[in-house]
């Protein structure tokens, strides 16, 4: 069901953005991505690359204090989580993510580790590490939806990642 990490060397904000800009088109069937990784490294700037790749055109927020930014784009229903400030994962219940996450949305989850035990396996975990050139992204695949999105992204940006 799930292929093996693939993971690449971004170098910039801006090539962290473009990545999910070209992570858009193979989000079809993806319902929950999971993003990992310490301040700073990258996780909104790859979550606003994927908002306007599925077509938003506006300012994109971390949502760090309402822990939940909603979208809609061409009727697709799109979750931003930050959950950096929660305390513990049962907060979650009381705003209601049980609905977003089980739902037809695509739900975009950072700070994922923070939630464990409430939120359900996602289709794709995204590990960002700060590295001396820049960031290395892995992408690790959890259900055959996010297979196909890494296999897409793969294709599209080469075998070796760059």
């Amino acid at each position: 069901m799930t292929d093996s990490p693939w993971q690449l060397l971004v170098l910039t904000a801006g090539a962290m953005e473009d990545l999910g800009i070209a992570m858009a088109p193979h989000c079809g069937a993806v319902r929950r991505i999971y993003f990992h990784g310490e301040l700073g490294c990258g996780k909104t700037t790859l979550i606003r690359g994927l908002l306007r790749g599925l077509g938003f055109g506006g300012a994109v927020r971390s949502p760090t204090f309402t822990l939940v930014e909603p979208y809609t784009m061409d009727e697709r229903e799109i979750f931003h989580f930050d959950l950096y400030r929660l305390n513990d994962a049962e907060e979650l219940e009381f705003i209601g993510a049980r609905e977003y996450l089980q739902g037809e949305g695509l739900c975009l989850v950072e700070w994922a580790e923070r939630g464990k035990g409430f939120l359900p396996a996602p289709d794709v975990d995204v590990m960002i590490r700060k590295v001396e050139e820049g960031r290395e992204v892995q992408f690790e695949s959890r259900s055959e939806a996010g297979a196909e999105l890494i296999r897409g992204l793969a294709r599209n940006r080469g075998a070796a990642g760059q």
